[in-house]
């Protein structure tokens, strides 16, 4: 297909297709219909991301090689390292949660940020002519590697699930914060910094190019049944002769059309199993503290209640928060969209809007419940005193890491299209998507 003479964009939160405007540095363009950000432009996005880059590995590697921190009582000392926070759970035979703690803060993010920085090294030689040795096919797939594990990164919820831990522990013994711990703390910021300076549109653009939309204009929607936009690369893909394109045109991904009877099953699908796996991980203990001989389970509120009675109120309302009242309330918000989006007649865009507000809240807040999954792993790891003091995970704490994971499935295959109807354009919604400064 030829390169078109305009890029089309389609929301994919409300299925608008937008024309994007020429975009200065460190400006977005903003969907009209929904607000969504549908392309932002970053200063110097190439020469950025390689220094940041750079730095997260190199902070990775020295928290990988230094103590973390080391707890002592009794004249008796326990130190760690960060390798030993996450692969825990190894030693107390669950190994698949291991391997999720290993792979989220450590493998992936680190695995993420070498592609992206190959990837725009690789379009620095393109934008310059250069010749590359790495076919297109190749780097299609490193491109669809990078942006799907994006979400599964939870470096800076690990951070905060350290800091709750030294919380808990600090009326119990001593704690000392080694230097892997600060390299630590520089890396998850350098991390979030890293992310920032990614610009997808200029990746894409200049390493894989749009392909031609064919007769799609801006004001279609999802329910003009021309087209189906790729949830990964942006690109429209047209219909042609009423045949549903399978693969994306640009960037080789299955796609998804709009089949919202579909999407719901899978969503309630998980969402049933999230409800399964909650009650299980609020019944049984989180952890078991042995003290002295004597054996004390906690509970996800026992902890809570614990950290209130010993005055540390922030503490306790993170943990209740990210525990208690962030699943339920994302179980109970996503329970309601489903039921939503089986109404025959389309919302009004006001009534769509507050319902897509809702949405974006599960997205943003889903991942940040794995905060009590980490606190156990690190006191489980911390706290090893043999005859003095001694803390092991309970089985809640892999059905609460499921409970997570399911929850952020359901989120992520709901289609929060489903509340919009065909765009009526007024005075305050035109159809060119519109230019904000960059927050």
């Amino acid at each position: 297909m030829s390169k078109p003479e305009r890029t089309l964009i389609a929301c994919h939160e409300c299925g608008l297709v937008s024309a994007i405007p020429p975009l200065g540095n460190g400006h977005k363009a903003s969907c009209p219909r929904c607000g969504h950000t549908l392309a932002r432009r970053v200063e110097n996005c190439s020469a950025k991301v390689t220094a940041f880059g750079i730095s997260c590995l190199v902070m990775l590697a020295l928290s990988c090689s230094f103590p973390f921190m080391s707890f002592s009582a009794g004249g008796i000392s326990h130190q760690i390292s960060l390798i030993d926070a996450l692969q825990v759970f190894r030693h107390f035979d669950n190994n698949a949660l291991a391997a999720l703690l290993l792979s989220t803060v450590i493998f992936l993010p680190a695995l993420y940020i070498v592609v992206v920085m190959y990837l725009f090294a690789l379009t620095e030689k393109k934008v310059e002519g250069k010749a590359t040795l790495t076919p297109d096919h190749v780097a299609k797939r490193l491109c669809r590697l990078v942006f799907r594990v994006e979400i599964w990164l939870l470096v800076d919820i690990f951070l905060i699930g350290v800091i709750v831990s030294l919380v808990k522990i600090a009326a119990l013994a001593d704690v000392e914060l080694g230097s892997a711990f600060w390299s630590y703390a520089a890396y998850s910021a350098l991390v979030v910094l890293f992310s920032r300076a990614i610009d997808k549109e200029w990746l894409w653009e200049n390493l894989l190019p749009h392909c031609s939309t064919g007769d799609v204009k801006t004001g279609d929607t999802h329910l003009s049944s021309n087209h189906t936009a790729c949830s990964l690369c942006h690109q429209i893909n047209p219909h042609s002769k009423g045949k549903l394109p399978t693969y994306c045109c640009r960037c080789d991904s299955k796609l998804h059309h709009y089949e919202p009877r579909t999407n719901d099953s899978w969503a309630w699908s998980f969402l049933f199993s999230a409800i399964i796996f909650y009650i299980p991980a609020n019944l049984y203990p989180m952890m078991y503290t042995v003290s002295l001989g004597s054996t004390e389970r906690s509970t996800i509120m026992d902890g809570v209640i614990l950290l209130w009675q010993l005055g540390s109120y922030p503490v306790a309302s993170i943990i209740f928060i990210a525990s208690v009242f962030v699943p339920m309330t994302k179980m109970f918000i996503m329970i309601w969209l489903l039921r939503s989006s089986k109404a025959t007649t389309y919302e009004s865009d006001s009534n769509a809007m507050k319902k897509l507000k809702y949405y974006r809240f599960t997205e943003l807040v889903g991942r940040w419940s794995m905060i009590d999954v980490f606190v156990v792993a690190l006191l489980s790891a911390l706290v090893n005193l043999k005859g003095l003091m001694t803390i092991s995970p309970g089985p809640a704490a892999l059905y609460f890491a499921l409970v997570v994971f399911f929850t952020m499935c359901a989120a992520l295959i709901f289609d929060p299209r489903t509340f919009w109807g065909p765009y009526v354009p007024n005075k305050q919604n035109e159809t060119s998507a519109l230019t904000v400064q960059a927050a």
